[in-house]
């Protein structure tokens, strides 16, 4: 390691106890899952050891945070899409899948504004255009206030982020009109 707590290639080490604590060896403070996913979004770059073993388990803590982020009502991960991936584990395409998803990934996020443009045209075409074209403005209104702002660190609630969360229940309250209008 060429500083502690970090690798040679600037990666944050971050070390998970027994007792499901989650330490910052560069800051030499104890963390939370909030926490990776902020880096995450900061494009830090972390890597989680069990801290007995000294095994990468960075794949699960990322795939926890990922289960929490969509259990506090911020889903982004469709049910259809979640049963065709657990239906292609075991299965031949496995092994292609992650590579794809990865790359897809990658794709969207350098070309997010086309592909916004592009869904949003598709999508307000159709009769609900309206009301598509709300949402697309609601979600980036939310995304806008989502991003990190890192020069305002206080840990207060801003008005941003209660507009945000007033912007998720009234999102939440519109998928679930169309979800009805959809099963009619």
């Amino acid at each position: 390691m060429a500083r502690a707590g970090k690798t040679d290639d600037g990666i944050v080490i971050i070390k998970k106890y027994a007792n499901r604590r989650l330490y910052n060896t560069q800051s030499s403070k104890y963390i939370t899952l909030d926490f990776l996913a902020d880096l995450t979004r900061k494009e830090i770059d972390f890597k989680v050891l069990d801290a007995k073993t000294n095994d990468d388990i960075t794949h699960n803590v990322l795939t926890q945070i990922i289960m929490e982020e969509e259990n506090s009502g911020q889903q982004i991960l469709p049910t259809n899409f979640l049963k065709q991936v657990i239906a292609l584990y075991g299965n031949s395409m496995q092994g292609i899948l992650p590579q794809f998803l990865e790359t897809s990934m990658d794709n969207f996020r350098k070309n997010q504004k086309q592909v916004q443009e592009a869904i949003e045209a598709a999508v307000t075409a159709g009769p609900f255009g309206a009301i598509a074209k709300q949402n697309i403005e609601f979600m980036r209104t939310a995304r806008e206030a989502l991003l990190p702002n890192l020069s305002n660190l206080t840990g207060k609630k801003s008005e941003k982020e209660e507009n945000v969360d007033e912007l998720k229940r009234q999102i939440a309250a519109l998928q679930a009109k169309i979800d009805q209008l959809s099963g009619q």
